[in-house]
């Protein structure tokens, strides 16, 4: 497979392309800065420079092109202003999935956030309330496209390390995920069909992934 990664020198982009190349798919790592490509290539894949918060669809489109599954994995992080939480988590993730139609890569899997459809009653943080709005409106945003998406909505982030066994469902409750098991379901998801047309919530759980996910 060709996979292509928007947000590639991210924490669970990162793991995911050690992963995939490991198994000898080819993965191009979307970044805006050139200084993350040696980090990209350390994990086995190979970078694109390029700004989603700058670039148009066509220049998307290029990169896309021959690609069998597109990733979205970008977002502005805990460190950036509201505005930037538009447009990266939403208007980012917008574009990548124009490029993905305009490619013809109709596999499209979103990385978004537990809670995004209860922005308004989840949270006091103004910022986080934000952010969540950001995803659910990508989230509606990839729904409405012609494309076979699939939406993870991880639980709280961690960095322990993986376990190997998830809960993977329509609806799981709250809980955390280490970023080691977010990276390994997103490489299963690749070619998990029972998958598509779905959002999944992901947190720690007893399943092996590989189980979880042929159960779907």
């Amino acid at each position: 497979m060709r996979v292509v990664i928007a947000g590639g020198h991210g924490q669970i982009a990162l793991r995911l392309t050690k992963l995939l190349s490991g198994d000898g798919h080819e993965v191009v790592g979307l970044v805006r800065n050139p200084d993350h490509e040696a980090d990209i290539a350390a994990a086995g894949g190979q970078a694109a420079v390029l700004d989603l918060e700058q670039a148009d669809a066509d220049a998307v489109a290029d990169v896309l092109k021959q690609a069998d599954v597109a990733i979205f994995a970008a977002g502005a992080g805990p460190g950036s202003g509201n505005d930037r939480k538009d447009t990266v988590d939403r208007g980012a993730a917008a574009l990548f999935a124009d490029a993905s139609v305009q490619a013809g890569v109709r596999r499209h899997i979103q990385v978004s956030s537990m809670g995004a459809d209860r922005a308004d009653t989840l949270t006091d943080d103004e910022s986080f309330t934000i952010y969540l709005r950001a995803k659910k409106a990508a989230e509606d945003d990839l729904r409405s496209r012609d494309l076979d998406w699939t939406i993870l909505r991880p639980g709280h982030l961690t960095n322990d390390a993986g376990t190997g066994r998830i809960l993977i469902a329509d609806q799981t409750g709250n809980g955390s995920i280490s970023r080691d098991d977010v990276a390994l379901v997103l490489a299963g998801l690749c070619t998990t069909t029972a998958s598509i047309g779905r959002i999944l919530e992901l947190i720690a759980g007893d399943t092996p992934v590989t189980e979880a996910l042929a159960n779907l």
